[in-house]
């Protein structure tokens, strides 16, 4: 079936796989210690250290240009959580109130540390940002040589290619559980292909990272299902394939039960309060078609433009014949075999897109909420590529040198687009950070400088607001504050409410100015940030007003 595919013989469960594979994955198994002193070594050192360059360079220039801080307001809550527990041990946002408003309560996890022993936030979550990049890097290389034996040498250009597209090295340093998703996604793929492939089962290990991914976001539950789906599919008798499947959900559930008791203790839900705020919060952009919303989302993903249908945001839109063609080839070998191997990571990826697409189609902040989904697609659309040129070279027959001279020029305009992006995406991610701390953390520090410490405060961004100002806070955008949630998208009642919650102070944000209670008598303008940036792109300043008159 060409290199694209691992060969098989005749047991489909177990392949030979080439010296090639061995020399990096001995006796079938990957272990970290063995790929980091093995032959291939060097290869997943410099992934490490290009992904460790490359987030410095934009940590760098947004602290040169600004200052040091995220391109992202949420992440401010992640550390609000963090700290709050490290210091108080309770799960809260405002201080004395229990909530769910932690959509990846695994990575706010993963936070405490630097909390609880007084280290740089900061530093530390740059730090965990950039080990999820090489995680998920190292991860995705495993899983080319595992899927694809034949290009087992090529697993270094998928590597690189990984750690330098931009969107990634954004989320390394956004300070979100973007890329924590993403690598624990790769590597249950990973886990649940060598089981496939070389045996043995271990359903509870399996099980016990579909817990994690959904701890670090709850729609990791779409990749368990696929991957419980492909243990069913698997070539057993039904009770090995019956106890296989039950092992597999019950550590998965064990791992969850404390998340979900929180959960419900804590807002009566099973999911965090973000999960439903969301959704209603951008509900008007259901009008559009499913399908639409569908394609419109995935043409970002690929690199597309963020308005329109032409032009480019990344430099992966080159992979889509790629794509395109490993996806014809994953579906052709994965039916001959009846498994679900190849052609479960573009299941999850559309999958992925899809959920979106139906409960939250938004592309704002770079797509952020699809980019995990982006190392499936640089995989396969580089593999896909390398089939071709293989297939081009071989049945077109234009000559060895041509061969040559076309296949390094195709790699030459690719790495040189890829370059241009990172420097773009590093452009983009001072200004984000700029952003945010010119607005969102201009205002907390004004507020914590100005308002009395038990002043109930109503706003639409809380993150910083709740990092910087430890004040009770109404949250109108229903991340901690869920009674809020039905309101949203009635102005007039959600002011309504704010009015008899007792709020002495509204904070507006850009794009949502709530001219309904700042036209009230009562309200008066107390400080606003005049933030350049903002105002140029025709938006309105964070503003802070007193709504209680003395």
């Amino acid at each position: 079936m060409g290199d694209i595919a691992a060969p098989t013989d005749n047991r489909p469960e177990r392949q030979e796989v080439p010296s090639t594979v061995e020399a990096v994955l001995p006796a079938g198994q990957a272990t970290l210690p063995g790929l980091l002193r093995g032959p291939g070594a060097s290869a997943y050192w410099l992934v490490a250290a290009v992904a460790l360059l490359v987030v410095l360079a934009y940590v760098g220039l947004a602290a040169f240009r600004d200052e040091t801080g995220f391109p992202l307001d949420d992440a401010w809550i992640h550390q609000t959580y963090a700290r709050n527990l490290a210091q108080y041990g309770r799960w809260e946002f405002s201080p004395g109130e229990t909530s769910a408003g932690s959509t990846a309560p695994l990575w706010t996890a993963l936070l405490i540390p630097a909390h609880f022993l007084s280290l740089s936030a900061q530093l530390w979550t740059y730090l965990l940002g950039w080990l999820c990049l090489v995680w998920c890097a190292w991860a995705a290389m495993i899983l080319w040589q595992t899927l694809w034996p034949g290009l087992a040498t090529r697993a270094r250009w998928a590597g690189l290619v990984l750690v330098l597209s931009w969107p990634l090295i954004w989320a390394a340093g956004s300070g979100m559980e973007t890329l924590l998703f993403g690598a624990l996604a790769v590597q249950l793929m990973l886990l649940y292909s060598r089981q496939l492939l070389f045996g043995p089962w271990r359903p509870w290990w399996l099980g016990f990272f579909a817990g994690l991914l959904i701890l670090a976001r709850p729609e990791g539950l779409a990749l368990l299902l696929l991957v419980g789906l492909g243990l069913l599919l698997a070539k057993d008798n039904g009770h090995q394939r019956l106890s296989r499947m039950l092992s597999y959900l019950l550590a998965a559930t064990l791992t969850l039960l404390p998340y979900f008791a929180l959960n419900l203790w804590s807002s009566g839900n099973l999911w965090p309060n973000t999960f439903y705020a969301k959704q209603a919060e951008y509900a008007f952009l259901w009008r559009n078609s499913l399908p639409t919303r569908f394609l419109r989302l995935f043409y970002f993903l690929l690199g597309g433009p963020a308005e329109g249908w032409r032009g480019m945001s990344g430099a992966q839109l080159l992979l889509l014949p790629g794509l395109l063609v490993a996806a014809w080839r994953s579906l052709g070998i994965d039916w001959q075999e009846r498994r679900l191997l190849h052609v479960l990571p573009l299941l999850w990826a559309a999958g992925h897109v899809l959920l979106y697409a139906w409960r939250l189609p938004v592309l704002y902040q770079h797509g952020r909420y699809l980019l995990p989904v982006l190392p499936v697609i640089i995989l396969y659309g580089l593999a896909g590529w390398f089939w071709l040129a293989k297939r081009i070279g071989t049945k077109l027959q234009p000559g060895p040198r041509v061969t040559f001279v076309s296949s390094r020029a195709a790699g030459l305009v690719f790495g040189v687009l890829l370059a241009i992006f990172v420097l773009l995406g590093m452009q983009a991610y001072a200004v984000d950070v700029a952003f945010v701390n010119g607005e969102m953390v201009t205002v907390a520090r004004w507020l914590n400088d100005h308002t009395p410490p038990g002043a109930l405060i109503a706003a639409h961004d809380i993150g910083a607001i709740g990092y910087f100002g430890e004040r009770p806070l109404l949250d109108m955008a229903g991340l901690v504050s869920p009674e809020v949630i039905p309101l949203l998208g009635d102005e007039p009642a959600l002011a309504d409410y704010v009015r008899r919650s007792g709020a002495g102070y509204l904070v507006t944000a850009p794009g949502w100015p709530y001219a309904t209670l700042t036209v009230d008598e009562d309200a008066l303008l107390l400080y606003t940030t005049d933030h350049a940036w903002t105002q140029q792109q025709g938006s309105n300043n964070m503003t802070v007003y007193s709504l209680i008159r003395e």
